[in-house]
């Protein structure tokens, strides 16, 4: 993963996030076999052979001081990234793009509730963290309850065992796939999916695999199982025995790396402050709102998507923030905060870069912009892809040609404030 630099702001303070790359390698030792509890879950040594993947260093980041120079404290929110990064920073280049039904150093629940746990803390201020380990628990518990229902004709094939724990799954515990237009919060954070039993895609197939991967430490799955990530609207996550696999089956194969980089898309996608028009990208979204885009390329766009536009700035400006419908600033922060640290995608700083526009962080937005098109060029192949004009580097041309001139004018280098949103406003009215 390339290494983001980015000089310090005088806007905020020296406290801004940094992450250091000082991770060991570390390989898997299982826990005694006897003891089928919470505590059986894996522990990672120290390894010699292995690759770890290490986090982007020295990345400046804005959210949480934002926040903390508005008065909200952010101790917890912290520390839930801390983890966070400390989790992907165990990452190896193998473990990365190996399938979630494996053991690994990287602890896919715990990291899951890492992300609800800094997004609980920024929503509800609450004094107390979000109680990740009591999860993992319940989390456990889910595999100590499917013993009872296990049977040893299920050893006489691998197809009986997996229909077995699915309707264990999804119809004695009842666990459902959330609508993928309307996807609420709650089906996006595993600490609520588990409460609720309605969950996204990767949210139920990040609890089949804990599940799986629990019964192969107790001994009890003796057969190599993949799960199969469905891509319509539909399908729930089903197990399948990989040796009778087909080649059409690996495009539905979901890796560690892509499960974590799945789920933050879904809290991007959820919390965009800009929820209009959907057939536009979120970046063309926000640029819209924000006047950067050339209106006579969107022959068609109606007077109610362009009112949407407009109100959805008008709330930002008033600092409507909490209900998902109409987006949420500081997670969507959050989300692309997380997802720039976990990989290498030009588009990530782009689009966190126009958020920072919206939220009157100019100097931060024009740094970010900047590393994006550094990165965008070292990564281009030919000159010819440099020629090709889209909406998004129209738009994004024209964002810098602002921000050069805002940071020109005096007085704009230090805003008095970084939009309502980022104040202590709990409610949307």
């Amino acid at each position: 993963m390339s290494s983001f630099t980015l000089s310090p702001s005088p806007l905020l303070s020296s406290s801004f996030l940094t992450i250091t790359s000082t991770f060991s390698k570390f390989h898997f030792c299982p826990l005694p076999l006897s003891s089928p509890s919470s505590s059986s879950r894996l522990l990672c040594r120290d390894a010699s052979n292995s690759n770890v993947q290490h986090v982007a260093t020295h990345l400046k980041f804005v959210l949480h001081d934002a926040l903390d120079a508005s008065g909200i404290d952010t101790t917890h929110a912290r520390e839930a990234r801390e983890q966070f990064c400390s989790q992907i920073g165990r990452f190896t280049d193998i473990e990365k793009e190996t399938s979630i039904c494996i053991n690994r150093c990287v602890d896919l629940g715990r990291t899951a509730l890492y992300l609800a746990a800094e997004d609980d803390s920024l929503v509800s201020h609450s004094s107390v963290p979000l109680p990740v380990d009591a999860f993992i628990t319940r989390l456990d518990d889910l595999s100590m309850d499917y013993c009872p229902h296990y049977s040893p004709e299920y050893d006489s094939s691998p197809e009986k065992f997996l229909e077995s724990l699915e309707r264990f799954l999804y119809v004695h515990k009842g666990f459902r796939r959330a609508n993928s237009n309307l996807l609420e919060p709650r089906a996006l954070h595993l600490h609520s999916v588990l409460t609720h039993r309605s969950g996204s895609t990767a949210m139920l197939s990040l609890i089949y695999s804990e599940i799986l991967k629990m019964l192969r430490l107790w001994g009890l799955l003796y057969f190599d199982a993949e799960i199969f990530f469905p891509r319509d609207a539909l399908t729930f996550p089903k197990g399948y025995h990989k040796q009778k696999s087909k080649e059409s089956d690996q495009a539905h194969i979901m890796t560690s790396g892509n499960l974590l980089v799945e789920i933050l898309n879904d809290l991007k996608h959820a919390f965009w402050p800009f929820q209009h028009d959907h057939t536009k990208t979120l970046f063309l979204r926000a640029a819209t709102a924000a006047n950067c885009v050339d209106r006579s390329n969107f022959i068609g766009e109606s007077g109610s998507q362009i009112a949407s536009a407009k109100a959805a700035q008008h709330r930002l400006d008033r600092g409507v923030w909490t209900s998902v419908r109409f987006g949420d600033m500081r997670r969507s922060l959050s989300a692309c905060e997380r997802l720039i640290l976990l990989k290498n995608d030009a588009n990530e700083l782009r689009d966190y870069s126009i958020l920072l526009y919206h939220c009157g962080l100019h100097e931060q937005s024009l740094e970010y912009l900047k590393k994006y098109q550094e990165l965008k060029n070292s990564t281009q192949e030919t000159s010819l892809s440099n020629s090709l004009s889209t909406p998004e580097e129209n738009a994004a041309d024209n964002l810098m040609t602002r921000l050069n001139l805002i940071m020109m004018e005096q007085g704009w280098m230090r805003p008095s404030y970084a939009r309502n949103f980022l104040g202590n406003n709990s409610e949307p009215w």
